[in-house]
């Protein structure tokens, strides 16, 4: 074979004809992985280092490039592979740093595989181990067990958020010296990389509150959307670039860098953080209003969790069903989720399931529960963005249900966080709380206000409950023609969306002014199965026959079959038909 056409398959076979160790054949294996992992091909590197590890004589590189192996079997998500590779990596002779690093990636592993409370002492340990050996290594091990910590939540059992915040910003050569002030940008050629402003500001967030993280973060999420990022980089932070956006109400990088990480891990291949990145779009997509989209990613969460025996919590499912507002399938499915992640120590699981009951009560009308709920849900603050949310779901609970001190207090608190922060998205949410307490004139306007605001961001679902709130306030008034209008703008937007405990309490408003709704447009053809929805849609965004079989796990014949289902149930003839046959009422093609 051609060294200079196809140099790794020639590396392959040359490994496979090789009698006993050999470094020549073996570092030519080494860089065809260097290859692999470059064009986003982890499965293929790994298989590539494992066998350099075989053939390679000298004890010590052996042993690096089997650690290596059993990286990129992790993170292409064979962690039974990954535990055999890394066993024999144990049993050799090691220095303090290859012990460091054999630490570290089991402390990965056990996170992977189950998000329970265990994971951040083990990486805390493995970080504090890495300063004086590997200090750049050290502070990502930090951020590591940041995103452990905030998994673990309120059911930590020993180390904890506040634990690794502290002892991050101590481990900062560049930490901020105030606990107020920014510390002076440094000169270009030396500038701070993306991921140590994201531990420095997450843990500012934690240590010292909301006000003093946010401009580090700002600047992180700067950084993460015009800095050229390795392949490793995106794979690895993109998902907490996420949660940091989400939690300054900056929408515009929310979408930008959830979408980002999802093409990424996709394109490498890195089953162990696909399902991360599905569950943090799926929230991008229904805040956006875009239930279908949402859904057609929970469906394949679901395959990607089964082929891989990820322990991760359902939390796109859980925001699916809040926001779909069927009451007895979420709630059968928080009650499920509840005690599944307490059981298995996994506290932002209890954050996020409780906002989930917040959201679906508050669209049935059922201003009690939402209330209990939504202070459940916010009484962790640290479980960034789920207590955020929370916040915003109590204070309309409590505005309805006439609990004026749990309203005043929500708002106050929300208040710190949407001043800081300054994004339309967040003056919005906050003007819209801050009308439920108002009245007359000044809720008008804030109502307004939150209109506007709200209408410049992707945040539709926000929007349109902004125009229900409103319609609602004014048909209190008795201005019932001004409050048909916005209760027929939200109604029309909820139908839309498919949201549909939202859209009947429209509904039920509207009629209360004298109008009733327009009838819902259910008249479809034959239900699609999920697996012929989310094929519909794969196919849909362009993607081929094998594309969605390799995300799916089905041979491309079966793809073809499915297909051809799906083109005699909507009356088709071709994929580029699906465009216009899969639009509207996002109910008319939900899977049954």
């Amino acid at each position: 074979m051609d060294p200079q056409v196809d140099p790794d398959r020639r590396a392959w076979h040359r490994a496979h004809a090789a009698v006993g160790v050999d470094e020549l054949v073996a570092a030519e294996l080494e860089r065809a992985a260097g290859r692999a992992q470059a064009r986003g091909g982890l499965a293929a590197a790994a298989a590539f280092l494992e066998e350099s590890a075989r053939l390679t004589p000298e004890p010590v590189r052996r042993v690096q490039r089997a650690l290596a192996g059993a990286e990129a079997k992790h993170q292409a998500g064979g962690l039974d592979a990954a535990r055999r590779l890394l066993a024999t990596v144990e049993a050799a002779s090691l220095d303090q740093l290859l012990r460091a690093r054999v630490d570290l990636l089991r402390a990965r592993m056990a996170f992977a595989s189950n998000r329970g409370s265990a994971a951040p002492e083990l990486l805390l340990v493995a970080a504090g181990r890495l300063e004086m050996l590997d200090p750049p290594l050290a502070r990502d091990t930090y951020l590591e067990a940041l995103s452990a910590a905030m998994f673990a939540g309120r059911l930590t059992s020993g180390v904890g958020l506040s634990e690794v915040a502290h002892a991050a910003l101590g481990s900062r050569p560049t930490a901020t010296a105030a606990a107020n002030s920014l510390p002076p940008a440094p000169p270009t050629s030396q500038r701070i990389p993306a991921s140590d402003l994201l531990l420095e500001g997450l843990a500012l967030l934690v240590t010292v509150g909301y006000p003093a993280g946010v401009p580090v973060l700002q600047r992180a999420l700067t950084a993460f959307r015009s800095d050229v990022l390795s392949l490793d980089e995106r794979m690895r932070w993109l998902w907490l670039a996420c949660i940091a956006a989400a939690n300054l109400w900056d929408d515009d990088s929310w979408h930008m860098l959830a979408a980002q990480h999802l093409q990424t891990v996709r394109q490498a291949g890195a089953l162990s953080e696909l399902p991360l990145a599905l569950n943090s779009h799926v929230y991008v997509d229904l805040f956006a209003g875009e239930l279908a989209a949402a859904i057609s990613k929970v469906q394949e969460l679901e395959t990607v969790t089964n082929a891989t025996g990820s322990q991760l919590a359902p939390y796109g499912a859980l925001g699916v069903a809040a926001w779909r507002g069927r009451p007895s399938e979420a709630t059968e499915l928080i009650k499920r989720t509840m005690k599944d992640v307490v059981d298995r120590g996994e506290g932002i699981g209890v954050t996020v399931a409780q906002w989930a009951s917040a959201v679906l009560q508050n669209g049935l009308g059922r201003v009690g529960e939402a209330l209990t709920a939504a202070q459940q849900a916010t009484a962790y603050p640290q479980d960034f963005g789920s207590s955020n949310w929370g916040l915003v779901e109590l204070i309309e609970a409590a505005a309805r249900a006439g609990s004026a001190s749990a309203a005043a207090e929500g708002l106050r608190r929300l208040t710190e966080m949407t001043r800081a922060s300054g994004t339309d998205w967040a003056l919005g949410i906050e003007a819209r709380s801050r009308a439920l307490l108002s009245q007359g004139d000044a809720a008008e306007r804030l109502y307004r206000e939150a209109i506007v605001r709200l209408g410049r961001t992707r945040v539709r679902a926000e929007l349109a409950r902004a125009h229900l709130l409103y319609g609602e306030s004014l048909r209190r008034r008795r201005r019932r023609l001004e409050a048909r209008e916005q209760l027929r703008t939200a109604h029309d937007m909820f139908t839309a969306m498919g949201f549909e405990a939202f859209t009947d309490r429209a509904a039920r408003e509207l009629l209360a002014t004298g109008e009733h709704a327009r009838k819902r447009t259910v008249e479809t053809l034959t239900q699609l199965t999920a697996q012929e929805a989310q094929i519909a849609r794969f196919a849909r965004e362009g993607l081929s026959n094998s594309e969605i079989g390799g995300r799916l796990f089905v041979s491309p014949r079966t793809v073809e079959y499915h297909l051809h289902n799906v083109f005699t149930k909507l009356d088709i003839n071709s994929r580029a038909e699906l465009s216009s046959a899969l639009q509207g009422d996002a109910r008319e093609w939900q899977p049954v």
